[in-house]
């Protein structure tokens, strides 16, 4: 479902580099500290992360997770929807209000190192960090909007990242009994970043923007299972909690293949 990522200052300024601006690598130097290196970015806590926008693709911008419609009412709406907004459909993302616009026009890249899903077996959960083998970062596929507050007038600016059906690994993970079939975020390929941002002029641009929705190459990703994230005894936003953990349950009745 992704609901949680990992990425780090070192790679976001990383990332600006790469895009070759100079003057974006200066502007995440004065925004970013190390203090909001992210080793697990728990959506439900709306984090900041660096985003690349369709109307800005080479400038880094800050926007919290959790997309905030541009035609919600109020600070109350505000606060309840993007609980709701964390992760979009792919499939439905034209179809859906809180999305439509933004699938239309307003698309973004989250990069990130990583990200985290729960497997269940038993009565219990497990955390898995799921990665690419041959990137050390990637870009996951997002959407994002800007909201203005019309009593304060403080502007809002959000994100939600945009999910597809699983692949077998992520299917594998993704087995919560309580949820409606498993689902993985759209990852792009270096290639596929800028089609995903390209403006959208005709039904054949849209065609082609929806055939980036689709599962990743399983024997492409790698997955293993990290120490318990949340709770009281959860390693939260540390160093620690991408790192391995051996659960020998796990190893004995349930490996991941």
């Amino acid at each position: 479902m992704c609901y949680g990522t990992k990425a780090r200052t070192e790679m976001s300024l990383r990332i600006a580099k790469s895009r070759g601006d100079s003057g974006a690598v200066e502007k995440l130097n004065r925004l970013l500290h190390p203090e909001m290196d992210l080793h697990f970015a728990n959506g439900f806590d709306h984090p900041e992360q660096v985003i690349y926008t369709s109307d800005a693709p080479r400038e880094p911008q800050l926007m919290s997770w959790g997309l905030i419609p541009a035609w919600v009412k109020d600070s109350g709406q505000a606060d309840e929807i993007r609980n709701r907004t964390l992760i979009a459909r792919g499939e439905s993302m034209l179809e859906k209000p809180s999305f439509r616009i933004s699938a239309e026009s307003k698309r973004c890249l989250v990069f990130v190192e990583g990200f985290y899903e729960h497997h269940h077996f038993g009565k219990r959960t497990y955390p898995y960090f799921i990665h690419l083998k041959d990137r050390p970062h990637f870009a996951l596929a997002g959407l994002w909007d800007e909201w203005k507050d019309k009593n304060s007038g403080n502007v809002r600016r959000t994100f939600s990242i945009v999910t597809c059906e699983p692949n077998d690994l992520m299917r594998r993970i993704h087995n919560n009994p309580k949820v409606d079939g498993a689902r993985m975020p759209v990852i792009l390929t270096e290639a596929e970043e800028e089609h995903w941002l390209a403006p959208v002029n005709s039904r054949t641009d849209m065609d082609a923007l929806m055939r980036l929705v689709r599962p990743y190459p399983t024997d492409a990703m790698t997955a293993y299972p990290v120490a318990p994230l949340l709770g009281k005894s959860g390693s939260g936003n540390t160093p620690k909690a991408s790192d391995p953990y051996e659960y020998p349950e796990l190893l004995l009745a349930d490996p991941l293949w």
